[in-house]
């Protein structure tokens, strides 16, 4: 496996420096974070910014309590839908340390 450059491609977070992650690898990061009973969310923002200069919109509100990688996959699928020029992204509020679990593109 080659390594990206960094110059060639706008990184956005970690999960950026590796290679495009597959349906089932994103489904594996879902369910990992229900797992430590994060709380998932869904956001989006305009491509082409830097990470410095794009505002992530929320998509509805965090989904507190959601125990289904289904229904997480299905709001992230439905952003997509609503926004398919735009990147979208999942997050997982830890509640205990007060502070985003992990968050990654989805959708670049």
């Amino acid at each position: 496996m080659a390594i990206q450059a960094y110059h060639l491609t706008k990184k956005y977070e970690t999960f950026s420096y590796l290679p495009q992650m597959t349906p089932e690898q994103v489904r594996r990061q879902i369910a990992y974070a229900l797992a430590q009973g994060w709380n998932p969310a869904v956001e989006h923002a305009v491509k082409g910014t830097s990470a410095k200069e794009s505002f992530w919109h929320m998509w509805k509100l965090p989904m507190f309590g959601e125990q289904s990688v289904d229904a997480v996959l299905a709001e992230i699928e439905a952003c997509h839908r609503e926004f398919p020029d735009q990147m979208v992204r999942f997050i997982a509020y830890d509640n205990y340390s007060q502070s985003q679990g992990v968050a990654f593109v989805v959708y670049r």
